[in-house]
């Protein structure tokens, strides 16, 4: 019998009956973005040889999926693992927010916001969230941490002696952006140009959305 998800109640029960897969399968549900075997078994305080056979355990009975990292650098790519759409959500997850979202972005288009209208939004919020790096050691490092934190998994390349170019591996806006990527990027442009404003040692150069750029990327000059 099959539960809510569609994967057996049997085979649901016993892949997160054991504590080491659950805390692995809580760990990615907390998560903005997939996770490397490395992230995990660091965040979990084990070996990865650890987690390795407990993720294709929870991969076998399809909780997880498995996609391989963008890499800009050489080297072999690592899996990245997250929660598939057929995992139960063990009640972690807010549903409310996305259809929040999608129905303030449907309010905008129909009340006739402008981009740049996102965009001065979106600029205040990135000034209030650039408040707790006042002490960063530069702009760079406090945006890099920032986005990460919100989910874009900012990859930086670079910085020369006055650019660097981050790109965002991952959009959590990505379902809104390409269904209305003009707020959407445009909100998400702004977010950026007020944060690095705020940390006033840097200034955006050029922000490329999903729409011209994938990755999109923003690139950030040295003042």
């Amino acid at each position: 019998m099959a539960g809510e998800s569609g994967i057996p109640r049997l085979d649901l029960l016993k892949a997160l009956g054991d504590n080491t897969r659950y805390a692995i399968y809580l760990e990615l549900a907390r998560s903005p973005t997939a996770l490397a075997t490395a992230d995990i078994a660091d965040s979990l305080g084990l070996h990865p040889n650890t987690v390795r056979p407990h993720l294709e355990r929870m991969r076998e009975v399809g909780l997880l999926e498995v996609s391989a990292e963008v890499r800009t650098a050489v080297g072999r790519p690592q899996n990245l693992y997250a929660l598939s759409d057929s995992a139960p959500s063990l009640g972690l997850e807010p549903p409310a927010f996305p259809l929040l979202a999608r129905m303030l972005v449907r309010l905008a288009e129909a009340t006739g916001a402008t981009p740049e209208d996102a965009a001065e939004v979106g600029r205040e919020q990135g000034q209030r969230d650039a408040l707790p790096y006042a002490n960063a050691a530069s702009c760079l490092e406090a945006l890099v941490d920032q986005l990460d934190r919100v989910g874009f998994d900012p990859a930086v390349d670079g910085p020369d002696d006055e650019t660097a170019v981050i790109a965002f591996a991952h959009c959590p806006f990505r379902e809104l952006a390409e269904a209305h990527p003009d707020l959407v990027c445009s909100l998400h442009r702004g977010l950026v140009e007020g944060f690095v404003d705020a940390m006033g040692d840097a200034e955006v150069e050029e922000f490329h959305p999903l729409v011209h750029r994938q990755p999109c990327q923003v690139a950030i000059a040295s003042r």
